[in-house]
């Protein structure tokens, strides 16, 4: 192709960078791909011969062949290789073009960059992205943020990318600033606690219900075709299903018992408490992965702390498959709306102006969190824009109401075995604290104002008081 006639530029040639450019060709569109290592740009040239795309192995030659005003995407690690990357880009770039950051930067970072590159006239658009390599080249799901008129101009290549539901692509503008990679922040943070959930369901399944891999596999899969129907439960069942090459045993069983994490359950956890928004689904979700991080200690602790007898309990005889399978969706639920409601604080705080309704509709396809519930959450935040929460919504409402016996017996199980779930017990804990129109915070604000003489406000009259306790 001629000079000048490539219509995006990626830069960051690992799977999902290629995947995408590849994705992006089968819509029809010319792109060109740059990595600093040129291995990468041989193996790009290779595996996409029958494609128009290209790779360059420089900036200059690379930028040269864009049309402008030129469109670059960054598809990198976050952090300062993002800063980096600009920094080479800078002196071949003009006023008018556009650099979308595709990785998994923080917010605050994101928004240091559009006032960094606005001085040169550059558009930076922050865009959140799901899926995966895997969804990188069949349709990822996509949140851009930043100028409204930025997203107009590239439009047409991701809705022609992102993956469709009913026809409707999974991808939206999100907002103002650094909105995009706010939105994909917190759906990593529900990732973060729908995974945790998922894997205290399996431990259930394997210390209270007893289960084999096999039967476990089976519910899963079971459960994928019903109300639980999603991405990460699908999977899961895969899982289960897997033999390792080494011992012809179910992989699972080998695999050492510490979960790693990047950060963003902990960037969503850290900027809800800034918000004062309480996700303690999320919050246990990270913690649960740090104390998974101790597995020596833990060790050490099996042989000092006693728990119950599993021979002497009898009660998780009475808590079935069924039962943990409601309490697991109405865990899930409980995780969207802590998640949700913190979308929409930030939404106030950072004047996003998000709408809870798109963010749902462009979650059902394409990214790790896509599930049969999000059409759900989309016509609860449809019908009523300004849900506080997705508890209020009546429908939703009734169904977790309808399934609160379920998820008490098995967190009592759970107990009574010395299991712990700790993100699906406090799901039901989190139901009551909401649901209460008294909490016991009359006694914290109390003892502030003893201690520290804090003030407190009450209830029979306006005002502020001060109480000299004791006297």
């Amino acid at each position: 192709m001629k000079e000048q006639e490539y219509e995006l530029g990626l830069i960051g040639l690992g799977t999902m960078g290629q995947n995408l450019l590849m994705n992006m060709a089968d819509c029809q569109y010319a792109v060109v791909g740059y990595d600093k290592n040129k291995s990468k740009v041989d193996a790009l040239k290779e595996a996409t011969r029958a494609y128009k795309i290209t790779g360059k192995y420089d900036v200059p030659s690379f930028v040269q062949v864009l049309k402008k005003p030129r469109v670059v995407i960054l598809l990198v690690p976050a952090g300062k290789i993002v800063d980096y990357v600009i920094q080479d880009l800078l002196p071949h770039l003009e006023p008018g073009d556009i650099v979308i950051d595709g990785g998994n930067s923080h917010f605050t970072d994101t928004n240091r960059r559009i006032e960094a590159l606005k001085q040169k006239n550059i558009e930076f658009v922050g865009m959140g992205i799901s899926g995966g390599a895997e969804g990188a080249r069949k349709g990822p799901s996509m949140m851009p943020g930043g100028k409204e008129s930025s997203w107009h101009r590239i439009q047409p290549i991701f809705e022609a990318t992102a993956a469709k539901v009913d026809g409707e692509p999974c991808v939206a503008y999100m907002g103002q600033g650094s909105a995009g990679h706010y939105v994909k922040m917190v759906h990593n943070g529900i990732e973060y606690g729908l995974m945790e959930l998922i894997a205290e369901a399996y431990d259930f399944m394997k210390r209270v219900l007893k289960m084999s891999n096999h039967d476990i596999a089976t519910a899963f899969e079971s459960w994928n075709n019903d109300r639980l129907e999603s991405y990460l439960i699908e999977i899961t069942a895969a899982i289960f299903r897997q033999k390792d090459a080494l011992t012809k045993s179910d992989l699972i069983d080998v695999i050492r018992d510490e979960s790693k994490q990047k950060g963003t359950g902990k960037w969503t956890s850290q900027d809800a408490m800034n918000l004062q928004v309480p996700v303690p689904g999320i919050d246990l979700a990270v913690a649960m992965r740090d104390l998974s991080g101790y597995k020596d200690e833990r060790a050490k602790a099996t042989d000092k702390l006693s728990g119950p007898v599993p021979e002497k309990v009898t009660d998780g005889d009475q808590c079935s498959l069924d039962d943990l399978e409601k309490a697991l969706y109405f865990s899930f639920v409980i995780t969207y709306a802590q998640g949700m409601a913190q979308l929409r604080k930030a939404s106030t705080e950072y004047n996003y102006q998000l709408d809870l309704a798109t963010i749902a509709k462009i979650w059902r396809g394409g990214c790790i969190i896509r599930a049969a519930v999000l059409e759900d959450f989309r016509t609860a935040f449809t019908k009523n824009s300004n849900l506080e929460n997705l508890l209020l919504d009546d429908n939703i409402a009734a169904s977790v109401n309808d399934l609160q016996d379920e998820i008490r017996k098995v967190a009592k199980a759970s107990i009574d075995f010395g299991v712990p779930i700790m993100a699906m017990s406090n799901a039901i804990a989190y139901f009551d604290a909401y649901r209460s129109a008294r909490l016991p915070a009359n006694l914290i604000q109390a003892q502030r104002d003893f201690f520290g003489s804090h003030t407190y406000e009450r209830l029979d009259r306006e005002g502020v008081f001060h109480t000299v306790w004791g006297h």
